[in-house]
């Protein structure tokens, strides 16, 4: 099991290691959500993800099928629900533990921050296929 946490550590999970996949999301909503040029998750899953601390101070933005869940005290994203609500795409940057996958492509590239050089040679999508 890997362990992750906000900022602030109010809010605390743990997830099974045995993620399916995990991309870059370059696409505007996650840039925003994230305050980065890309959003590193790895997708599972929901019923592999339980949190461990914190569930009364969550902040979810969307509905039951498809929400972003944040800390209300810090404003971290922590996972977002994806996928009628069977899978979470967990944000890489909350774990603290070392998870054994790694992103291995650059989604919605079309749409992603013109600021931002992608240098990695990772694979390069312009949308989600």
């Amino acid at each position: 099991m890997l362990s992750g946490e906000c900022l602030c550590g109010h809010v605390q999970y743990c997830v099974e290691d045995r993620f399916v996949y995990a991309l870059n999301c370059h696409c505007s909503q996650c840039r925003k959500a994230t305050g980065s040029a890309f959003k590193p998750f790895a997708g599972i899953e929901r019923t592999k993800l339980s949190l461990t601390k914190g569930q009364e101070a969550l902040l979810l933005f969307g509905d039951e099928h498809g929400h972003d869940v944040h800390c209300q005290c810090c404003g971290s994203l922590l996972y977002s629900v994806v996928r009628n609500g069977e899978y979470v795409h967990v944000t890489l940057g909350t774990l603290t533990d070392e998870p054994s996958i790694r992103p291995t492509a650059h989604i919605f590239v079309g749409s992603k921050a013109p600021w931002y050089t992608i240098t990695d040679e990772l694979p390069q999508h312009e949308e989600f296929d």
